[in-house]
């Protein structure tokens, strides 16, 4: 157990060195960091919103272009289901005038009497859409049909309501996704009334990146190519049902009809991550289990004609399918560099915003709680460090110093990590970190406690020392493996400021653990061996 290597020392030794190299630019002010070595870390520990102010936006959703949408796939689904309809005589559904209108679409019947055969074929186009978003016997739509055969279909009143909230909600989420992405940075993303955003964001010294980055909607779609539009009716803008026209983000004078309905979207994607290949930056992406069959199945059926990747309604690129894609990922290129590529794939991981956001009013705040607080909190970190080490050197003598020195490693480690992650700190924050400190050093006790056991049975101190920490680790590691459990479905299942204080929290243990458990055991055993001391003062 006491058996420590010369490569354990140095490996030891280098992690508290590497975590006091990534540590130190916190001490230093920014002009300072300025002047380090290009290879020297200067990541720091950033300070929330409530310790140094940062920027404020208000956004507003445009749900109604979302139901539009919803309107248009109904419109869709309803024409091929008219299309496929037969009466019991076995004629053709016949309309004319089909429209759209206010949150809904209309259309004639050419024969009146063909009134029920359309309830049936309206009732099984609309029922599936109602269950999906409000629930069983509560549909979307609501249509009727009068003695002209003049047909109105159009979206409840609570089913506009419960839209406009579920795109709120997701909006919510791809933003906090977006700019939070391991939730370390504490913003503040909540709904304003019904259809407005606020986001704060602490120390944001960019802010047009940050617009760019929470207003792009990133909806990327696949697209089969309309190879029967031709050149001139692309130029005169006529293209067929069920297809629309593009334009391409490289040359926005140039165009392509695309058919509407999309083959595959981005909702089905696994990853996306920017690469250099081929001297060119790219996009590389990888479909779930069921876009990657979609996506094969669609390309082994087309081989031979173009398809069109469309991120935000322009056509990224349109190649042609020469096989099939079997391997369930593909690649985006266009006019990218480093700095596109991995935005678009930071875009592309979070998901698509489900509806447009426009940016109504942005501004700098101040910091709610102010410098007199991170001064506070700082005394009370101090007083709690020095109340610690006393309480230790008290009780444990020697080996109460050694694990003052690991609790210096510890606090060292965990500012290391936290300031590579960039993770935010908040005055809640602040106070875990003087937690944090009073906890640190429970393993040490309990070490330190089965040692004085081991003493008072009579047992050697290398003899001692090695029970001691054999028999705590049990006891060490379950407790610690535990509320790790706990820091990890809290990142599973939380958002935001939760699964920050998870990420949080999981370092704390983890550098908690590694020195009380390696650091302090190291100084021991080296000293157990050049002074082999005959008694020991615990």
């Amino acid at each position: 157990m006491l058996d420590f290597p010369p490569w354990k020392i140095a490996l030891i030794t280098g992690i508290c060195v590497l975590g006091l190299i990534f540590a130190l630019p916190n001490v230093f002010d920014e002009n300072t960091r300025g002047q380090f070595p290009s290879w020297a870390p200067t990541n720091t520990v950033n300070l929330g919103l409530d310790l140094q102010g940062g920027s404020h936006f208000l956004l507003e959703v445009d749900s109604a272009s979302v139901l539009t949408e919803q309107v248009e796939s109904l419109g869709d689904t309803i024409r091929q289901a008219l299309r496929d309809a037969r009466t019991p005589e076995g004629r053709r559904i016949g309309y004319a005038n089909f429209a759209d209108m206010d949150s809904g679409i209309s259309f004639m019947l050419r024969d009146s009497a063909q009134s029920e055969v359309v309830k049936k074929v309206l009732n099984a186009a609309i029922s599936p859409v109602g269950a999906s978003q409000l629930g069983p016997g509560q549909p979307n739509f609501e249509y009727g049909i009068t003695d002209t055969g003049k047909v109105t279909i159009v979206l409840t009143e609570a089913a506009i309501s419960a839209r406009k909230t579920q795109v709120v909600g997701q909006s919510i989420e791809v933003i906090r996704r977006r700019v939070d992405e391991l939730g370390t940075r504490e913003p503040t993303i909540q709904g304003q009334g019904e259809d407005r955003i606020v986001v704060q964001l602490p120390g944001l010294q960019d802010r047009e990146e940050a617009k760019a980055i929470f207003t792009q909607t990133a909806r990327l779609t696949f697209h089969l190519v309309d190879v029967t539009v031709s050149a001139e009716d692309i130029a005169r803008g006529r293209v067929p049902p069920g297809s629309e026209l593009r334009v391409f983000e490289e040359d926005e004078n140039r165009k392509i009809a695309i058919r509407r309905r999309a083959m595959i979207t981005g909702d089905q994607l696994n990853s996306a991550n920017a690469s250099f290949s081929e001297n060119r930056w790219v996009v590389n992406i990888d479909f779930n289990s069921a876009g990657g069959r979609i996506f094969a199945d669609v390309t082994r059926e087309n081989v031979g004609r173009p398809f069109a990747i469309v991120l935000d309604e322009k056509v990224i690129s349109a190649p042609n399918i020469n096989e099939p894609i079997l391997g369930g990922s593909a690649q985006i290129s266009g006019s990218f560099n480093a700095q596109t590529s991995s935005q678009l794939a930071l875009l592309l991981r979070a998901g698509a915003l489900p509806a447009d956001l426009t940016v109504l009013e942005e501004r700098t705040v101040g910091p709610d709680m102010g410098a007199d607080s991170v001064a506070a909190g700082k005394i009370a970190g101090v007083i709690g460090l020095v109340a610690v080490i006393v309480f230790m050197v008290l009780v444990y003598g020697r080996f109460g110093l050694v694990a003052d020195v690991a609790l210096f490693a510890n606090i060292v480690l965990l500012f290391a990590a936290m300031s590579g992650l960039q993770a935010t700190l908040t005055l809640p924050g602040i106070a875990g970190i003087v937690l944090t400190v009073g906890m640190a050093v429970d393993a040490n006790v309990l070490v330190f406690e089965r040692i004085r056991e081991e003493l008072r049975v009579g047992r050697r101190p290398v003899q001692a020392v090695d029970a001691g920490y054999r028999n705590a680790m049990s006891t060490i590691f379950d407790a610690n493996i535990t509320t790790l459990l706990a820091a990890l479905l809290m990142f599973q299942f939380g958002s935001g400021p939760v699964k920050g204080f998870a990420v949080t929290l999981a370092i704390g243990i983890i550098t908690s653990v590694f020195s009380a458990i390696m650091v302090t055991r190291m100084i021991l055993t080296v000293w157990l061996r050049r002074s082999r001391p005959q008694t020991l003062a615990i």
